[in-house]
């Protein structure tokens, strides 16, 4: 064991903290992460930053909340200026590249402003998340009236799928996302009554084994030069659906119940209950709905493990295991009728918590292999742990990044030094917003955490909404509008305005750099700022204006020839 001088960065879409087995689910028994858990620290209190695909990875891959880098919904670009992982890697000698998903959108506008090529080196990273790109597939090509949802979606997937036989102008729909009945009609897995059906595909073509090869086809392309591989799978995101043997392998009897109760159901505050009348909210309160849909989601969570078993044997014997380090997690998770909701656009920790295990091969994490913590830790932190990784101390990037390395904590050092964590969301391009009249700057939510509360802060004007994760910890009883919790909202939002106001713009001169100002750095290029006389300072500062001679030009005529 050595170093870690690469890193494979694995994420999953969409999956929960609580559905595996090493986070304790009964019945999904997922023994290669767990094994992945045993050689390294997982993370009980891992927290993203926003419970929506895009603007979550958008801050996973920049360091930085939503409110700073402003990509704050799935296909709002991320400004063309901010750093993102692969302009920090490159910088400290790492090359980084995607396999997979990233949710991204370029800013073609302000790449055009710049005169960026799309079809250049850094023009290409800009619109790739700074990534280098060995194959991106979002994972998605659904198909309306008005066109495709996403024109390049899984376009190389489906040009491997005609290859291996699946004739269909769009076999990713027909073939891995869709069953099929004894007459040969496709059944979409878009409709969820279809989610218990097998998904009409050999399971080794199946979406989840296809990126396990190619993150394994990459690793063996590389030399001895360090590397970041973000591998990053598209499920068990939906479409809810799976190939045998995955897709008869759960059933009833291994369902956890529903978390939600009567009260929520009846909850008096207009946002909460707008998520959960949602459509998708009441097709996953349906009790029928929700078997049909958990037979799918926990068999594709069985098959992401199977596949990581198969990735862990390839890193074990091909050596790559004693010199990478690797992270499993997640975009966010999914609410599966909890709180009578579905999809993942709220707070409740079924949603905004996630799955986090870092294995880091180095002696020096001998200390903590096997461990867990209920550290409040941040997606935004693995960013910096990777500079660190690296070779570069994330303190000297400090106005940049707003996460905190890991990396001392993974050798038996100090955990981040955070009592609240924060989570976003924007949904101004939502039919509630619509529907509750919120302009677009109103239609913002924003949580802040500590480990005994939560609070949601409804920029829309209405009340907040508070939880006690200590006596409620599954989060049924909102303690907003109570007057006896008033004094614990006001130290909440403490908290928040603290955050609020933090410098997160200034990113284009470092705090060293200011400290170093502090220091003099201004006079000592001749800046003289109230000062008296020359001998109120050293001679090395007032040198250059002392014993110089000019010529008298004070009276109209003087110095002409």
């Amino acid at each position: 064991m050595g170093t870690p001088k690469n890193i494979l960065f694995i994420m999953f879409d969409q999956l929960r903290w609580d559905y595996l087995s090493c986070y304790g689910h009964p019945h999904l028994h997922t023994p290669n992460i767990d094994r992945l858990a045993a050689k390294g620290v997982r993370f009980d209190r891992a927290i993203i930053q926003s419970p929506l695909c895009g603007p979550s990875r958008m801050s996973t891959y920049t360091g930085r909340y939503v409110h700073s880098h402003g990509s704050s919904w799935n296909n709002v670009p991320l400004k063309v200026g901010e750093m993102t992982m692969g302009d920090h890697l490159r910088e400290a000698g790492m090359s980084c590249w995607l396999v997979g998903k990233t949710h991204m959108q370029a800013d073609e506008a302000g790449m055009r402003r710049l005169g960026l090529e799309p079809d250049s080196v850094i023009g290409a990273r800009v619109s790739e998340c700074g990534f280098d790109v060995f194959e991106r597939d979002d994972g998605m090509r659904p198909e309306g009236p008005d066109g495709f949802y996403d024109e390049g979606g899984a376009l190389k997937y489906n040009d491997y799928l005609r290859a291996k036989g699946y004739e269909s102008d769009n076999p990713w729909h027909d073939y891995a996302n869709s069953g099929i009945d004894d007459d040969g009609n496709v059944l979409s897995g878009w409709f969820l009554n279809n989610s218990d059906a097998a998904a009409n595909i050999r399971e080794e073509d199946s979406e989840t084994p296809y990126l396990t090869r190619r993150g394994i086809d990459f690793i063996k392309a590389q030399g001895d030069a360090p590397w970041l591989c973000h591998l990053s799978y598209i499920k068990p995101h939906w479409p809810y659906i799976v190939p045998e043997p995955y897709a008869s392998m759960y059933g009833p009897e291994h369902f956890l119940d529903p978390v939600r109760s009567a009260a929520e159901r009846e909850t008096d505050h207009p946002i909460f209950k707008g998520f959960q009348n949602a459509p998708v909210g009441k097709a996953l309160s349906r009790d029928d709905v929700r078997e049909k849909v958990l037979r799918a989601y926990m068999g594709l969570i069985k098959q992401c493990d199977d596949q990581m078993g198969i990735l862990f044997e390839y890193l074990e014997t091909s050596g790559r295991m004693e010199d990478t380090l690797i992270v499993v997690t997640s975009d966010h998770g999914d609410f599966m009728g909890d709180h009578w909701m579905g999809e993942k656009t709220f707070f409740h920790d079924a949603s905004v918590k996630v799955p986090m295990i870092i294995y880091d091969p180095s002696d020096a994490a001998d200390a903590t292999r096997g461990t867990s913590t209920d550290e409040l830790v941040e997606c935004i932190d693995l960013l910096p742990t990777f500079i660190e990784v690296a070779g570069t101390d994330p303190e000297t990037l400090d106005h940049v990044l707003e996460g905190q390395s890991l990396l001392p904590m993974l050798r038996g050092g100090a955990a981040p030094c955070r009592d609240f964590v924060i989570c976003e969301y924007d949904f101004s391009a939502t039919p509630l917003a619509d529907r509750l009249d919120i302009h677009p700057k109103d239609a913002r939510i924003i949580m802040v955490a500590t480990k005994r509360w939560k609070m949601l802060h409804f920029e829309s004007g209405h009340r907040p909404m508070l939880f006690d994760l200590e006596t409620d910890p599954d989060e049924l009883t909102d303690l907003g509008a109570s007057n006896a919790h008033a004094e614990i909202i006001d130290g909440l939002y403490e908290k928040l305005r603290d955050w609020a106001t933090r410098p997160a713009a200034r990113t284009t001169i470092s705090n060293g750099t200011l400290i170093e100002k502090r220091a003099g750095a201004t006079i000592r290029k001749g800046v003289m700022i109230g000062i008296v006389g020359e001998d109120d300072l050293p001679d090395e500062l007032t040198r250059k204006y002392l014993g110089r001679k000019a010529k008298d030009m004070r009276e109209e005529g003087a110095g002409r020839n």
